[in-house]
């Protein structure tokens, strides 16, 4: 920020705020479009592909251990 003269006043804090938030605004946009690199339509569906996939699976090993826990449990009690 400059510096004041002795007869100025500074802005108030609305003023200052506000700057600050749109300064914020365009470096973000700035770094956004030199520093990120952006995956191309093809990466992302094979991403999600990937991703879903693997949901799958571990949906199937934990509905297969909480089934097959359920059973022995089932034996354990009628036994008991």
């Amino acid at each position: 920020m400059a510096k004041l003269k002795k007869d100025e006043k500074k802005p108030n804090w609305f003023v200052r705020t506000g700057k600050g938030i749109a300064k914020f605004f365009r470096e973000l946009k700035s770094e956004i479009t030199k520093k990120i690199v952006w995956p191309t339509v093809k990466q992302t569906f094979t991403n999600t592909g990937v991703v879903l996939l693997a949901m799958l699976i571990v949906g199937a090993v934990i509905f297969g251990l909480d089934f097959g826990l359920e059973k022995l449990f089932g034996l354990v009690m009628k036994v008991a």
